[in-house]
């Protein structure tokens, strides 16, 4: 699948920055030699993730968050939603699967995302995430397998905790089709290109009555990525630099 250019005529995504930001580190690969950033390949990440311990069952309902917010997550208050991080190789890389979600939608619209949504009564996070992958961009479930997660990360916006679900995307998908009342466009990025220079850029922000995690100012992380002519930040972009940090051996706490 090649990564199809954005829609000149897509509205740009909005980020509501706060009135107090101020500038964040270097990605903590930064400092790799570059030739350990490119040629990662499905399995070499699978194998990071089975290192870690992100293989196998989902983390269980009592597993904090690596998040700002720094939490249980067996809340009620909280809904529970999934994702589909769907990974394939191509020309020696492996590549990751992502969305533009339509600016129709009532939350996160226009953002950059991974396929999924909110887990139906009965649902776990794999049947979710499969689901949801196929009603929105036309994913075959039969041609995804999953091999791991990450760790849950909760979005204030929608007040939902995401488990992530990884999965090896075999045969690569060719010709997905976006579903137009939830997906603009549906894009595949190098996890090279994620972690080239100049890619990856932080931000530390301050919002009054935030609570969770944060540093001795009071601020906390945001992640970005400018990939394929968008902008990945939120949640999206946390989950990202967990599995960026993953993919390397580094270690991914705060994402």
């Amino acid at each position: 699948m090649r990564p199809t250019a954005p829609d000149p005529e897509t509205p740009s995504q909005v980020i509501p920055r706060p009135p107090v930001t101020r500038p964040g580190g270097p990605a903590p690969w930064a400092s790799l030699d570059p030739s350990l950033r490119r040629g990662l390949t499905v399995a070499q990440v699978v194998d990071r993730l089975s290192r870690a311990g992100w293989t196998g069952p989902e983390p269980p309902a009592t597993e904090t968050a690596v998040d700002v917010f720094d939490g249980p997550l067996a809340d009620g208050s909280l809904r529970r939603s999934a994702v589909l991080v769907g990974l394939f190789d191509e020309d020696g890389e492996a590549r990751v699967l992502l969305t533009r979600r339509s600016t129709r939608l009532r939350s996160h619209r226009g953002e950059i995302s991974f396929p999924g949504g909110r887990m139906e009564p009965g649902e776990d996070p794999v049947t979710a995430a499969f689901r949801e992958a196929f009603e929105e961009v036309g994913l075959d479930p039969a041609t995804a397998r999953p091999v791991g997660w990450l760790h849950p990360v909760l979005t204030f916006v929608s007040n939902s905790v995401v488990t992530p679900v990884v999965a090896v995307l075999d045969p690569p998908p060719s010709a997905l089709v976006p579903n137009p009342d939830e997906v603009d466009r549906a894009f595949d990025v190098p996890l090279a290109h994620l972690l080239a220079d100049g890619v990856y850029q932080e931000e530390y922000w301050t919002v009054p009555g935030r609570r969770g995690r944060l540093s001795a100012d009071g601020s906390y992380p945001i992640r970005f990525f400018g990939v394929a002519g968008e902008t990945v930040w939120g949640a999206t972009g946390r989950m990202l630099y967990q599995l960026l940090c993953v993919a390397l051996g580094l270690d991914p706490s705060g994402a």
